[in-house]
């Protein structure tokens, strides 16, 4: 018995060492193949840019509100641990920086849409950057263990710092937006090399699938708004559906069960 445990913790190791071996190397091909994304002037005109009552740019502004109400819900439910099933305190961390990456998301928008510029658009990229680097934490901490997903946490929210500052020095936007990749890509993959912990795990593809229509509705921001006579444009789309994406986490947080319990968690119960 105890041979089999190790052995399965030498396998677990392997993955990882693959898992992070190969995020390296996505990464360095990242930067190798793709121009440099900088700061133009070009990204910050979007399609709907009307004005009502006095708002600039009104509905990319007013459909952040979305992001404002379930992040406090959110992050209220991960703190308190009575609505949400979570075993671990290193979940409580990552679920509850989620959630206040989804209100700070609100307010950073939001003042981004009231004046896109150049020295805006960070308050807009920032707070997606912690959501998606805690919310990853979150689904290693599930997947793998407590300690893993910590070590993920700090260490991509120390790469979000680094990401920042390159993007402000250098004029360049690809780390940042890797971050938004992140989820998409990588929680997918992981789903078929670690068992769920939690039942109902079924929400993290979901909510990529979500992610990625959501990003396809901000590519085809102006031919939406054109296709449905100028009612409401693609960017506007794209913020309601990535606010639909805590909401499919917290739906999984309330109603998830253990489906079986690590012998290195169990002493680390909140």
């Amino acid at each position: 018995m105890v041979w089999m445990v190790n052995k399965q913790m030498q396998i677990g190791k392997g993955k990882r060492s693959h898992i992070w071996l190969g995020a390296l190397l996505c990464w360095f091909c990242f930067m190798l193949v793709t121009p440099k994304i900088t700061l133009s002037h070009k990204p910050h005109h979007f399609a709907d840019m009307r004005n009502f009552l006095g708002v600039p740019n009104t509905l990319n502004v007013i459909t952040n509100f979305p992001f404002l109400v379930v992040g406090v819900v959110g992050f209220v439910l991960s703190l308190q641990g009575c609505f949400f099933n979570i075993s671990l305190k290193g979940e409580v961390w990552g679920w509850a920086l989620f959630y206040g990456g989804i209100v700070c998301l609100a307010f950073g928008s939001a003042y981004y849409h009231l004046k896109p510029d150049d020295g805006r658009v960070m308050w807009d990229t920032l707070p997606m950057m912690i959501a998606c680097s805690s919310l990853f934490s979150s689904f290693m901490a599930e997947r793998v263990g407590q300690r893993a997903g910590l070590s993920c946490l700090f260490g991509l929210l120390f790469a979000v710092l680094l990401s920042t500052v390159y993007a402000r020095t250098f004029n360049d936007l690809r780390l940042c937006m890797m971050f938004q990749l992140i989820p998409c890509i990588a929680i997918p993959a992981m789903t078929f090399l670690y068992p769920p912990k939690y039942t109902h795990s079924r929400y993290w593809l979901w909510a990529a699938g979500v992610s990625l229509l959501a990003k396809f509705l901000a590519v085809l921001d102006k031919k939406i708004y054109n296709a449905n006579r100028y009612l409401i444009s693609g960017h506007s789309l794209e913020h309601l559906s990535s606010a639909a994406i805590p909401v499919l986490f917290a739906i999984m947080l309330i109603y998830r069960t253990i489906r079986f319990q690590r012998l290195g968690d169990l002493k680390e119960r909140p």
